[in-house]
C-alpha cells in the first residue's frame, strides 16, 4: 500500500515527537510566559503569532482534500495524540486513524476502507484495537520524526515565514498571499500538489487569525486546481495553550503488538 508522503508526516507528529522525547516530564515545568502585545506591523504579528506553539502545549485541526484531523502536544507529560481521516470509503481506499504517543511508547489504531482495503494483506486484522508499535522495527525512522527544533505538526511558523503580502483585514484578521514552496515538510501539504501548482504556490491567497492574546488560532491557505486535485482549502486551527492536557494510554484490553503488515506500512 503506498501511504502519500504527507500522510506519513502526520503518523510523524503523532506517534514520533523527538523534541517531546528529550524533555523531562514533572510538576517542575515552569509557567508559561505571558504572551507579549500584538505587534502593530501585520507580518511582525504574523511572525509572533506561532511563538507559543514551539512551548508545546496545545491542541489543533487541520482539514484539506478528503483529509481531516484534530489532536494535542503537551509537552509537560511527553505525550501527543493524532486522530485523522485519509479519503474517503466511496473511494478506492480511506484510512482512519488514532495515533497516541507518550515518552517512548506510541499506538496506532487504524481502520482501512473502500474497494481495494480487501486487497491489502492484513487490512481487516486487529481492526478496532490499538497495536502498540516498536519503533526499532522502522526502518529509516528518521524520515519519520520531526525536526527537533518543533512541536508543531503543522509547521504553520515555516508556513508563516513565507508569506509575501500581508494586510489586517480587521480585528486578529489578517489576509494576504503565501509562498508555500520553501514548507514542503508541513505534514498539512502534500508535495506532489506543490509541484504540480508551479509558479503559482509562490503566491497563493491565506487568511490568518490571531486569539486575543495574538497567537495563531487559524490560518487557511487557498490552493487552486492542480494535476488531478480539485481546488480547495487547507484550513489549520490552534487552541487551547497552555491547557492542552495530557494524551491518555489507551485501555490495556485494546492494545495488541502492531503486526508485520502495520510495519509495512512504513517502508
Amino acid at each position: 500500500m503506498n501511504i502519500r508522503r504527507w500522510s506519513l508526516g502526520f503518523l510523524a507528529a503523532a506517534l514520533l515527537v523527538p523534541g517531546l522525547a528529550a524533555c523531562k516530564s514533572g510538576a517542575d515545568e515552569p509557567a508559561a510566559a505571558a504572551s507579549p502585545s500584538v505587534p502593530a506591523d501585520p507580518k511582525e504579528a504574523l511572525l509572533a503569532s506561532t511563538k507559543d506553539i514551539a512551548k508545546g502545549d496545545f491542541t489543533f485541526t487541520m482539514s484539506g482534500d478528503g483529509t481531516s484531523g484534530k489532536g494535542l502536544v503537551h509537552k509537560p507529560s511527553n505525550s501527543a495524540q493524532f486522530a485523522a481521516k485519509f479519503g474517503d470509503p466511496s473511494e478506492d481506499v480511506s484510512i482512519e486513524m488514532d495515533l497516541i504517543y507518550i515518552d517512548s511508547d506510541s499506538w496506532v489504531k487504524m481502520e482501512l476502507g473502500g474497494a481495494l482495503a480487501s486487497a491489502i494483506p492484513g487490512a481487516a486484522k486487529n481492526k478496532g484495537k490499538y497495536q502498540h508499535l516498536d519503533k526499532t522495527k522502522i526502518k529509516d525512522v528518521d524520515a519519520l520524526q520531526l525536526d527537533p527544533e518543533s512541536l508543531d505538526p503543522m509547521d504553520s511558523d515555516a508556513l508563516i515565514k513565507g508569506v509575501t503580502d500581508v494586510q489586517k483585514a480587521g480585528d486578529g484578521t489578517f489576509t494576504g498571499k503565501i509562498d508555500i514552496t520553501a514548507a514542503t515538510e508541513s505534514a498539512a501539504l502534500d508535495e506532489d500538489v506543490v509541484k504540480a501548482l508551479g509558479a503559482q504556490a509562490k503566491a497563493l491567497p491565506f487568511t490568518a487569525k490571531l486569539d486575543a492574546q495574538g497567537r495563531l488560532a487559524q490560518l487557511v491557505v487557498s490552493i487552486p486546481a492542480a494535476g488531478e486535485t480539485k481546488a480547495h482549502d487547507i484550513t489549520i486551527g490552534y487552541a487551547n495553550y497552555g491547557t492542552a492536557g495530557a494524551a491518555q494510554k489507551p485501555p490495556a484490553n485494546q492494545v495488541v503488538e502492531a503486526s508485520a503488515e502495520t510495519y509495512e506500512m512504513f517502508k
